[in-house]
């Protein structure tokens, strides 16, 4: 019997765009309650946060835990998340959630797979 989980995850531009045409594999989040329910294998619906019509699913293949997105920069490709350096990643994630929240809940790495042969909405 299949346990997996759908869940749904609301993604802005220019992000979204990069998860979606595959660049961008990892989704970084801080680890909360919504988040804690994630597991291997689950399916996760992404919209597009300007337009929630658009979206498509991936499969969950890893989650990768950190205290702060600092120290999660240090265990994944930037790239990987949709950033050109560390630094870059660290700034734009801490102008997102405050590094107190991040020190509360830990933060983590959703690695994804796109579905193959699921149509996806434009």
């Amino acid at each position: 019997m299949d346990k997996s989980i759908i869940h749904q995850l609301s993604v802005r531009e220019p992000y979204y765009h990069l998860l979606k045409s595959g660049v961008k594999t990892v989704e970084l989040r801080l680890w909360d309650e919504k988040r804690q329910k994630i597991q291997v294998g689950d399916t996760i619906v992404f919209l597009k946060a300007e337009n929630p019509h658009d979206s498509f699913p991936a499969t969950v293949i890893s989650l990768i835990h950190a205290r702060s997105f600092r120290e999660l920069s240090e265990m994944i490709s930037p790239q990987s998340a949709g950033f050109s350096n560390r630094e870059a990643l660290v700034k734009t994630m801490r102008s997102i959630y405050a590094l107190d929240a991040q020190e509360k809940t830990g933060v983590v790495g959703i690695q994804i797979q796109k579905m193959a042969g699921v149509p996806y909405s434009k």
